[in-house]
């Protein structure tokens, strides 16, 4: 039978049946729940190397919900009409820990789902990243900047890896017609959030909600854009329903900067935490600038973000004090 027949027969049996990779992580799990709403089937598969059981717990018992323990570094042969790409350690203390493996995710990675999405003829969106830019000397970063990466540093692990894995999707759309789309992710917040991934947002409101000072890197000057979570899966959703003739890059992320030492100011007053701000030297090859350009995201998608800073960290926060978190 071919492709066209089986994702003909699959529509006739149901809906749409979507494959999430990383399905059980921050990103992925809220992405699953968005896709069971709308009435997909929902395939998630996930190593549980950063993602968890927890996280997809409510939807275990979905009748439209599957879940598959896979690591993507090798082939996997299910039946999709729809791949998104999410798996892969995203913040630093994750994917420096074991850097090769992360490379892998990210390039062996791409290489099954590609092929996988090839063989069945499934649409596949790349869940990419702004690390792509690097530390940028493009304010704001727009689509069409190359980026300024180290690429022998200790962050180009996830850095080249991203870099690499949109450089497939572009070959196989080009060599092979595959329907792609490559998202490129800012930083992103909000419930689920692992509270010891070492990201700026779960670092500050941990340390503040067990009372301690707010550890800040740098001098605080340096900025961020953060989107939260449901704006950045309503774009993602847009995007892989969009035109087939937009395949990316499109840059997903919240355009309103703000400095680190800002956002610590914020989360103290929103937890009432008496700490303070206690300054560490800047890790390497940390970037000074980072916000989206998003006018493609606006004029092609229809998408810009609707909840503001204020409103997304306190429901962070909400989610932090249901967890009980604790010192590690």
């Amino acid at each position: 039978m071919t492709a066209k027949a089986l994702k003909a027969m699959r529509r006739y049996q149901s809906g749409r049946r979507v494959l999430v990779t990383g399905g059980a992580g921050f990103l992925g799990s809220h992405l699953c729940e968005r896709l069971l709403a709308r009435g997909d089937e929902v395939l998630c598969v996930d190593n549980f190397y950063t993602g968890t059981r927890h996280n997809i717990a409510s939807l275990l018992v979905h009748p439209r919900f599957e879940m598959i323990r896979h690591d993507v570094c090798f082939p996997l042969y299910v039946e999709v009409d729809e791949i998104y790409n999410l798996a892969c350690p995203a913040s630093p203390i994750h994917y420096q820990h074991d850097p090769v493996q992360t490379t892998k995710t990210s390039v062996h990675g791409a290489i099954n789902m590609l092929g996988l999405a090839k063989r069945i003829g499934a649409k596949i969106l790349q869940a990419s990243t702004s690390e792509v830019y690097g530390d940028p000397t493009q304010h704001p970063q727009t689509e069409s900047y190359w980026g300024n990466v180290n690429p022998i540093g200790i962050r180009s692990c996830y850095d080249e890896g991203k870099r690499c894995a949109e450089t497939l999707f572009f070959d196989y759309h080009r060599q092979h017609g595959l329907k792609i789309k490559v998202a490129r992710i800012f930083n992103t917040y909000g419930p689920r959030m692992h509270p010891n991934d070492g990201r700026v947002v779960s670092n500050f409101i941990v340390q503040a909600l067990l009372g301690h000072d707010l550890t800040v890197y740098g001098d605080g000057s340096q900025t961020r854009s953060f989107c939260f979570v449901s704006d950045l899966v309503d774009g993602l959703m847009r995007f892989m329903d969009s035109d087939e003739a937009l395949v990316g890059p499109v840059n997903l992320g919240n355009p309103n900067e703000c400095t680190v030492a800002q956002l610590a100011t914020q989360v103290l007053r929103l937890t009432q935490s008496q700490g303070v701000l206690q300054y560490q030297p800047l890790p390497a090859d940390d970037p000074i600038r980072r916000c989206p350009d998003i006018t493609q995201a606006k004029e092609r998608l229809g998408w810009h973000p609707q909840v503001d800073l204020q409103t997304g960290l306190q429901s962070t926060i909400d989610y932090f004090r249901s967890i009980e978190v604790t010192d590690t």
